[in-house]
């Protein structure tokens, strides 16, 4: 497997994301759900990989989300994407993608700090990457609740990871990137690829006049939507209860909104 490394100016480029350390609202929400939650281990190679899965309310198979963390590695509020994601019909899975790179083997868990994580996750090699995602997106593929259809959704670093994946897996139904960089290539994406951004985020809205030239030269569908006002971030802050920024708000809401109607489309 060749070794990639990951730029280290993620770190800097992520240096705005909000902190992600106080998230109670976010566990509250957790623990007032209905839906089946549960842990699960998933293995591949020589790694296994912790994910938080939540089923649906249903009696239909349902398609499967891929939910990727941000930065600061797998949170409650991540969690909390996946239960309303659940919620609304799908299964969701939300890996962490930092298990075993933790403390004593730990992962997001085992950090001491937010920025702690932040340091681990702008080391992890991108191979290891894409095979954690795929051994996630093959287990829950199979479940049988599922009914084969697949997205992959991510935040700030994971908006630039589910980019990326669909550089690297050929049976997305769609990706939906929040506030992430593009990838280095287009031309190996199937899937349609669904953009949303914060207006008041300059770096991460720079890269998007070249995404949109290159991937129309690729024949790629490609659908950005930026949210004027809004800062990096936006879909976390815009429920957290400490969020100052009504734009911030307009924009999660617009963005859940939009993303839920897309989801439909599967």
């Amino acid at each position: 497997m060749a070794m990639k490394r990951i730029l280290p100016v993620v770190l800097a480029l992520f240096a705005s994301c909000l902190s992600a350390s106080a998230q109670d609202w976010a566990k509250a929400t957790l623990e007032k759900s209905p839906r089946h939650q549960e842990w699960v281990d998933i293995k591949h190679d020589n790694r296994v990989v912790h994910a938080f899965i939540v089923y649906p309310e249903s009696k239909k198979k349902a398609p499967a989300v891929l939910v990727i963390h941000e930065i600061f590695g797998l949170t409650d509020w991540v969690r909390s994407v996946a239960d309303k994601l659940a919620a609304q019909g799908y299964i969701a899975i939300a890996p962490d993608l930092l298990s075993g790179f933790g403390p004593e083997g730990k992962g997001s868990e085992g950090f001491a700090s937010t920025q702690d994580a932040m340091k681990a996750i702008s080391g992890l090699d991108a191979d290891i990457l894409t095979a954690d995602l795929n051994a996630v997106a093959d287990y829950v593929k199979k479940l049988p609740s599922a009914n084969g259809k697949l997205a992959v959704a991510g935040f700030c670093w994971g908006g630039g990871q589910s980019f990326r994946f669909a550089t690297n897996r050929p049976d997305l139904n769609a990706a939906f990137v929040f506030y992430g960089p593009p990838p280095k290539e287009f031309a190996s994406i199937k899937a349609p690829v669904y953009g949303f951004y914060a207006g008041d985020d300059a770096r991460i809205g720079a890269t998007l006049p070249d995404t949109q030239a290159a991937m129309k030269k690729a024949g790629k569908k490609y659908d950005p939507v930026t949210y004027e006002g809004a800062k990096h971030g936006f879909m976390r802050a815009g429920e957290d209860p400490s969020n100052t920024v009504e734009a911030n708000k307009k924009a999660h809401d617009e963005g859940w909104q939009r993303w839920l109607l897309l989801l439909k489309k599967l």
